[in-house]
């Protein structure tokens, strides 16, 4: 059974940065896309990011593109969120879920199987 285990999140100033990592165990990460997500206080769980299980391909929600970046390690199973000129809006917990799929990154949290715990990160002076 694949397990997800988010870490890197914390308290930065606007501007700042921070990565996210996404571990797994009890399986190899190869056949998964994954996805990141997040949550705000009394908002709806949204999309930020997802890659494809060989990482050739990568999806942004709109308000993160050109600041975060998704990679991913497949021989260290992790994958990665490289966030950059946060803003006090990308105050969140963030998420990371997996789902097999042979080429293409689901956007839709509905389709994601398996789920981190959570990592919280703060955006704030």
């Amino acid at each position: 059974q694949l397990q997800l285990v988010e870490s890197g999140g914390g308290l930065v100033q606007p501007g700042g940065s921070l990565r996210l990592s996404c571990a797994a165990s009890g399986s190899t990460l190869d056949s998964y896309a994954i996805g990141w997500f997040r949550q705000a206080p009394g908002k709806e769980r949204e999309g930020v990011s997802c890659i494809s299980r060989t990482g050739r391909i990568t999806n942004y929600q709109d308000s993160v593109k050109g600041r975060f970046t998704i990679s991913r390690d497949n021989a260290k199973k992790t994958v990665y969120l490289q966030m950059n000129s946060l803003k006090p809006e990308d105050t969140a917990i963030y998420y990371c879920a997996a789902v097999q799929r042979r080429i293409m990154c689901p956007s839709s949290v509905h389709e994601y199987i398996h789920w981190g715990q959570g990592t919280q990160v703060t955006v704030s002076s």
